[in-house]
């Protein structure tokens, strides 16, 4: 399935990310998934649609059921990400330090 929405966008939302937590501990249904959220099957599958259609979740077919699990290649991308973003600003923060430690050491003069 071609990705047609944000990454971002979709754990922006707090239900989406919950059932990202619930997904990486094992795989279930939506029915499942609608029990630990006291909400219907269909809402739950919206949020399921969404993280389906950003690659964030993967589905298996078992029988009758469907069980959705975790897909930790594309988790792994919103890490390499997150992980480049805090790099720049721990390098910025080290540069601040450094400027501030500077001030420091002129005013002590």
């Amino acid at each position: 399935m071609e990705t047609r929405r944000d990454v971002f966008w979709a754990i922006a939302d707090p239900t989406r990310r919950a059932i990202l937590l619930l997904l990486a501990a094992r795989a279930m249904t939506p029915n499942a998934l609608a029990e630990e959220f006291m909400t219907s099957r269909q809402a739950v599958s919206k949020h399921i649609q969404v993280l389906t259609e950003c690659e964030l979740v993967k589905h298996e077919q078992k029988g009758r059921e469907i069980y959705y699990h975790i897909n930790a290649n594309k988790v792994k991308d919103i890490d390499k990400w997150v992980a480049k973003l805090k790099h720049i600003l721990e390098t910025q923060f080290s540069q601040l330090d450094e400027v501030l430690l500077t001030l420091k050491k002129q005013t002590a003069m």
